[in-house]
């Protein structure tokens, strides 16, 4: 993993780790010491046809409801791929904490974290190259399209979990909340940093919030930021930014994220 920098020595324009370590280097960021676990979706294709794999080529399989964690060969297609993917990970060092099949068939997730401030960045853009370098050798191609398919099927997210150091502690569900309002007053600011696509997947249906406006709620999948039942039992914990498309930066969204709840008064 490398910094890249003209020879001038200034970031080059793809290189969104400078900023994203600026931020997370903030002493009020530091002493939060923010957790992220970060959710990476992605579809697996047919080389030649650029189809999902286990898709009859020029047709559709059943709709979607059975794939979703699914085992078997009729409804899990590529878990040779994921496995080995979830092993190479855990060679590297990589904080990977799972795997799962997805809604769609074809689609699968895998989940980085939890880990603190600008690793979290780090250990993603990894693990994705691993994955795009295990995919190249099985001959599939790797898609990080936030909406592959169109029409009844669902989009491909990088749904991303944070916490802080207070909103982990007790009475942390008021910290939780007032970090929410906060991310909903920039929200266009952050759908604009979320990833390209976005809007094909962002419609309001399958699991997703509109992209023009935001929400929150308790186990809602349909809102912008989920927070979880034991969050709001406990009476803190986490909450979760579904709007990230699966082909975000997470440089850009970690620190986004960490600079409009921290660093914004």
């Amino acid at each position: 993993m490398c910094d890249a920098y003209t020879p001038a020595g200034d970031p080059i324009p793809t290189n969104k780790r400078h900023a994203a370590a600026q931020i997370f280097s903030h002493p009020d960021v530091e002493k939060e010491v923010p957790w992220y676990g970060i959710e990476q979706e992605y579809t697996l294709l047919q080389k030649d046809v650029r189809w999902p794999i286990g898709w009859p080529v020029g047709g559709f399989p059943g709709p979607q409801g059975p794939y979703y964690c699914s085992a078997g060969a009729d409804k899990a297609f590529g878990r040779d791929i994921v496995d080995s993917h979830y092993k190479a990970c855990l060679y590297a060092g990589v904080n990977i904490s799972g795997i799962n099949g997805e809604v769609m068939p074809g689609q699968w997730e895998f989940q980085v974290g939890p880990s603190v401030g600008i690793s979290a960045g780090d250990e993603l853009w990894i693990a994705r190259y691993i994955l795009e370098r295990i995919t190249e050798l099985a001959g599939v191609v790797l898609s990080f399209d936030p909406k592959p398919i169109p029409g009844d099927w669902n989009g491909a997210g990088a749904h991303t979990n944070y916490s802080t150091k207070t909103m982990r502690e007790d009475g942390g569900i008021v910290v939780i909340k007032k970090a929410i309002e906060k991310l909903g007053l920039r929200h266009k600011e952050h759908i604009a940093a979320y990833g390209e696509g976005n809007e094909r997947r962002l419609t309001g249906r399958h699991e997703t919030a509109d992209i023009n406006s935001f929400s929150w709620g308790v186990a809602n999948r349909g809102a912008s930021i989920r927070v979880g039942r034991d969050t709001e039992k406990d009476g803190k914990g986490y909450f979760e930014d579904r709007r990230p498309a699966s082909n975000m930066d997470p440089y850009v969204v970690t620190s986004m994220i960490a600079e409009t709840t921290i660093l914004l008064k």
